[in-house]
C-alpha cells in the first residue's frame, strides 16, 4: 500500500493532483464509451426494426397495377403512419359563391409496426410544399405524385404512387426512388362548407402505410 508523506512546503493539493487527474481521465473515458455504446444500440435497434417490418410484409397483398412499382425496385422501409390531414375552408375556385375544404398538408408520425409503438420518423410538407418523409436516422425524401387510385374504403383518402424528387442525409431514405401510400383509413375532407367557415382549419385523423423503394 502506498503511503503519503507530507513534506514541509508541499501541500496536499500538489501531491494528490496527479491521482485526481488520472481519475478524471478514467471518468471521461467511461462517459464517452457509454455515450457511443448507447448510440450504437439505437442504430442496431433501428436496423432490426426495419428488417422485421420488411420480413412481415407479404407480397401477396393486393396493390392495384396503376400504383405498383417496377420490377427493378426493392422494398427498403415499410412504415405505418398515424396523424392528420389538414384542410382549410376557402371559396371554390370554380364557383366563388360556394366554399370548399382545400387540402393543405399532412402531419403524421411514422412507426415500425401497426401497433404504433416504435417511432421511426415523421411525415409533413417541406418549405416547397412537397410531401416529405423524414427518418429518425436523419435522412429524408420528398416526392411528387405519379398515380392515384381510390381506396376500397370510401371514407379514406386515395392510395398513391409517388416518385422521389429530393433526398437528403446519409441514412436509409437516401436511396429512395418510389413511395407508395396504401391501406388508408380516414383523412378525407369534411363534406360541405359554409361562408362562416372561411379561413378555418380542420385536422382529420388518418392512418396509412408508406412503402419506400430503391433500385435493386
Amino acid at each position: 500500500m502506498q503511503a503519503f508523506v507530507f513534506v514541509a512546503g508541499h501541500g496536499i493539493d500538489s501531491m494528490l493532483r496527479p491521482h485526481f487527474a488520472r481519475y478524471t481521465y478514467i471518468g471521461t473515458f467511461f462517459n464517452t464509451f457509454t455515450t457511443n455504446f448507447k448510440q450504437m444500440i439505437r442504430v442496431v435497434s433501428f436496423a432490426f426494426l426495419i428488417l422485421c417490418t420488411l420480413a412481415a410484409f407479404g407480397q401477396d397483398r393486393n396493390i392495384p397495377p396503376a400504383i405498383q412499382v417496377n420490377e427493378s425496385s426493392k422494398l427498403i422501409i415499410h412504415a405505418y403512419a398515424k396523424g392528420v390531414q389538414v384542410y382549410v375552408c376557402q371559396q371554390d375556385p370554380k364557383d366563388t359563391s360556394k366554399f370548399v375544404w382545400i387540402f393543405k398538408a399532412p402531419r403524421a408520425t411514422l412507426y415500425a409496426d401497426s401497433s404504433y409503438q416504435q417511432v421511426i420518423g415523421k411525415h409533413y410538407f417541406n418549405q416547397s410544399g412537397s410531401p416529405t418523409w423524414e427518418s429518425t436516422d436523419g435522412s429524408s425524401v420528398s416526392g411528387a405524385k405519379l398515380q392515384q387510385v381510390n381506396s376500397p374504403d370510401q371514407l379514406a383518402i386515395p392510395w398513391l404512387l409517388l416518385k422521389a424528387t429530393l433526398t437528403q442525409g446519409a441514412g436509409i431514405l437516401k436511396a429512395t426512388t418510389f413511395i407508395q401510400r396504401l391501406f388508408t383509413k380516414g383523412g378525407k375532407a369534411p363534406v360541405g362548407a359554409d361562408s362562416w367557415q372561411k379561413g378555418k382549419y380542420v385536422e382529420i385523423p388518418y392512418t396509412a402505410e408508406y412503402l419506400f423503394y430503391s433500385e435493386k
